[in-house]
This record gives C-alpha cells, structure tokens and sequence, in this order.
C-alpha cells in the first residue's frame, strides 16, 4: 500500500513538475510530450552505434564480420583495453550535446545520457566489478567545477548497482588540452600522465573495472587509464564513452 501512494505520488509530482517545466529536447530546446531527451529531428540526426563493430575497440563495420572479429587497428595494435563502446559517433551533430555537459554545466543531462550508456555497455556492465571514471587534474577540476566523466560513472553505477570509485585514478600532471593535438601528441601528451591512488590499488586488484569516459578521440586517454589501472592489478579493463570519433577506415 504505501509503496503504491509512493509511486502515485512520483508521478503526480513528474506531471506538476513537466507542467511547469515541461521536459525539452536536449540539442534543440523544442518541447517535448515525453522525457525523452531528443526530439525525433534531432534524434534522426545521431548516428547511433552498435553491431558490427570490432570486438575491441567497437569501430563500426559496414557489414558483419563474425564474432570476435577485430579491425585493422586493432590487429596491428591491441589497446591495453579489452572491449571499448559509445553510445553515438562524435561528429558535428552529437558535439554540441558532449560540449553542452563539459563546458555549459548541462548536468541536467546526466540521467538520460548516462541511461543510453547504460544501454549501449550493457554488456560490459554485465562482467564489471568496479566503475571507474577518467580523472581530470585538480587544477582543471577547480576551474571546471565538477568532472563530466566521474557524473556519468555515478548516474551509470546507481542504476546498474555497482560500487563507483571517482578517485580511484589520478593526473598526476596537467596535461595540455587534447583538442588540437594529433593522435602522435595525443599519446605522447598523456603518456604515463595517469596513475591509481595509493589509497584505492588495493581495491582495483583483481577486478574487473569499467572505465567511464565522455569522448573516445585517438583513444589515447583510455589507453593511459587502462594501462594504469592494469600495473595496480586489475583483472579487466572495458571503456564504456558517450560518443567516440569514428576512423575513416
């Protein structure tokens, strides 16, 4: 009975609240008739991504290749990551919604990104033990308040009900932005510039860890992270993104 009137009363509030505030669409601004996040215009606009894609690094395939199958990149070189997914391709559709979140203190957006997260990493939330968001540096953090990927993780953790570790990495240098830089002084600029808190090594050994990041560029800031969280013990490292730069190839 009364976990009834507690939902009644859940959603008498949503409609007095969507009343007032009625939910709108998060690229647009246009109103929507359901919390939806997108209107069906901006929606049609994403490109969302999910299978074929490599089994490692999660790059769309134009057709499927089989179970397992990796892309050229990833035979070459296998990242420290064992699997890495996002939710849309990072592009000039979907930027405005990751710089909106990043630099526009859009938190509002939190739950509904971190819920097509959820949907798109449900596989790796399967096999997670321990999330883990990429760190910013405290002076970076100072300046930007709070950090986009650490919000996500949270939201992420709450709904599929894993323990979240937001210090669990750390910068323990401030790296020059990576938005003008080549996928050479991507890794070079991050290099060995990510490590695990003393405080937590002994709760990443032997877990398996999915690290949570806003934007799969090069990869060169997950691939640091990984690594970091692999030499404190680490049994498994997946990355889980909300959009991902999509190689020509």
């Amino acid at each position: 009975m009364l976990a009834s009137l507690g939902r009644l009363s859940g959603r008498v509030s949503r409609t007095v609240l969507d009343a007032v505030l009625p939910p709108r669409c998060l690229k647009c601004g246009d109103v929507l008739s359901t919390a939806q996040g997108l209107c069906p215009d901006c929606w049609r606009k994403l490109t969302w991504l999910a299978a074929p894609c490599c089994a490692c690094c999660g790059q769309p395939f134009p057709f499927d290749a089989g179970a397992g199958a990796l892309c050229g990149a990833c035979l070459q070189k296998r990242p420290a990551y064992d699997r890495a997914r996002a939710v849309f391709r990072y592009d000039d559709e979907s930027r405005d919604l990751v710089i909106g979140l990043k630099h526009a203190d859009r938190t509002e957006s939190v739950p509904t990104l971190a819920g097509w997260m959820s949907r798109a990493g449900a596989g790796l939330l399967e096999s997670a033990e321990l999330i883990v968001p990429v760190p910013l540096h405290w002076t970076r953090l100072a300046t930007r308040r709070f950090n986009q990927a650490a919000l996500l993780a949270q939201a992420i953790g709450r709904t599929a009900g894993l323990p979240v570790l937001p210090q669990a990495l750390l910068r323990r240098r401030a790296t020059r932005s990576q938005g003008h830089l080549g996928r050479l002084a991507r890794f070079r600029n991050v290099k060995g510039a990510i490590a695990v808190a003393e405080r937590h090594a002994t709760t990443v050994t032997n877990r398996r860890v999915l690290l949570i990041d806003d934007v799969i560029t090069t990869g060169a800031t997950v691939e640091s992270a990984a690594k970091a969280l692999i030499s404190a013990g680490a049994r498994q490292v997946d990355v889980l993104a909300l959009a991902k730069v999509v190689r020509a190839d």
